[in-house]
């Protein structure tokens, strides 16, 4: 059996997990390929890879005090009002919202921030008439499990330079860190106008043609499917929300009953594992046909980003819910822009999935909520997006009723 040396090559899946406001994460990184020979791992870790062959996964722990993602608390700044704007159009004074980040370059003044930095900038809020931000990274000073699974062994080949990666730092990299509250303290995603969109006109009208169409690739739907079986019981009464005529479940979990609620009856019906089917226009009423704690799971998948009241449609979920059942919530970096809500494109993709936990936060009565992202994967070659070179990204985000929750 082939194992990992000092020369191999592989294809590597990296994980770091760690938790903070009594949320477990998860973020994954397809890694390929992994030069053992030229890259740069944790040395815990890349000694604990060597002699491992395909399949077998390796973790360390690295502490928040010594983690190579340090927090700095000079990276704690404030500044006027006016000198927070966008470099584009710099006659214009921003408002930033509470929890939420932006680009460093937005930041006018500030030694060691540049204008074309895309680094977040997470603004914390006010002090003395001035607006604050932190500029650390948002995963400092946490404690992390990093762990690695070899997917695939490479044929090495002789060596004589190249590019470096350190591979902490690039599954650490462009958002990790950035779906959790800061301290806390509520992310202000919900005002009137964040919840607006470009397309107001009503949602039948957009809906009365069906669409037999996937929106996500084979890669994604086949690892959201794999993590709806894994977290749903089998023999569970199943809510689809905002479903379609593929509820995304895998072919071997049997469940009692899968009712779908959508808004195409012909999309509801070619659901060939629906049991019930319910047109439903939920921006025009959130309130759900189904009693209380009548339901063991709900999901929904790529669609919550439509929801104009996203905070009354998770109280009507909760309701329906048994005690310890369970709400899974997945979505990915394509949608509808017109008749999402305008937040919604303005985030990055990881404070999408922030958003997502805040309407956990806002509405109570869960327990054990996790996160998960999964990126980097490649495209499947079925896929029609041939110009893109990754599978679409997964994140996704659940939670268990509490068992005293009304």
């Amino acid at each position: 059996m082939k194992v990992l040396d000092k020369k191999s090559k592989a294809t590597v899946e990296l994980t770091l997990e760690w938790s903070a406001e009594g949320v477990a994460f998860s973020d994954s990184l397809w890694a390929d390929p992994v030069n053992m020979w030229r890259d740069w791992f944790e040395p815990e870790l890349a000694a604990a890879l060597l002699g491992k062959s395909e399949g077998e996964k390796v973790s360390i722990n690295l502490p928040g005090r010594t983690s190579p993602i340090q927090y700095q608390k000079n990276r704690l700044i404030s500044v006027a009002p006016g000198k927070f704007r966008d470099p584009n159009n710099i006659q214009k004074t921003l408002q930033p919202r509470t929890g939420q980040f932006y680009p460093q370059g937005y930041i006018q003044g500030v030694s060691g921030v540049f204008q074309v930095s895309i680094a977040p900038a997470r603004y914390i809020g006010m002090e003395r008439d001035n607006l604050c931000f932190d500029l650390n990274h948002p995963l400092a000073g946490i404690d992390l499990t990093m762990s690695a699974e070899i997917i695939q062994m490479h044929k090495a080949k002789t060596e004589r330079g190249g590019r470096c990666e350190d591979w902490l730092e690039r599954v650490a990299a462009d958002g990790p860190g950035m779906q959790r509250r800061y301290h806390g303290q509520e992310t202000a995603f919900f005002s009137p106008k964040s919840l607006e969109r470009g397309d107001e006109s009503a949602d039948s009208v957009f809906y009365q043609e069906a669409r037999m169409v996937q929106h996500l690739d084979s890669t994604a739907r086949s690892h959201i499917s794999a993590e709806y079986g894994r977290i749903i019981a089998p023999e569970s009464k199943v809510l689809d929300l905002m479903g379609s005529w593929d509820s995304h479940l895998p072919d071997d979990l049997a469940v009692r009953q899968l009712t779908v609620l959508g808004m195409n009856e012909e999309e509801l019906t070619a659901n060939s594992r629906a049991t019930e089917r319910v047109v439903r226009d939920l921006n025009e009423n959130p309130v759900l046909p189904f009693d209380d704690k009548s339901l063991d799971a709900i999901i929904c998948t790529a669609s919550v980003e439509y929801l104009t009241d996203p905070l009354a449609v998770f109280k009507e979920l909760q309701r329906v819910l048994i005690p310890g059942g369970v709400l899974a919530i997945a979505f990915s970096n394509r949608w509808f822009p017109s008749k999402a809500v305008s937040i919604w494109g303005q985030l990055h993709e990881f404070e999408r999935l922030g958003m997502v936990l805040e309407m956990f936060h806002r509405t109570g009565g869960f327990q054990d909520l996790c996160a998960s992202s999964r990126r980097g994967l490649p495209r499947p070659e079925d896929d029609p997006h041939w110009e893109l070179s990754h599978s679409d990204p997964v994140y996704m985000a659940w939670g268990r009723k509490l068992a005293d929750a009304a």
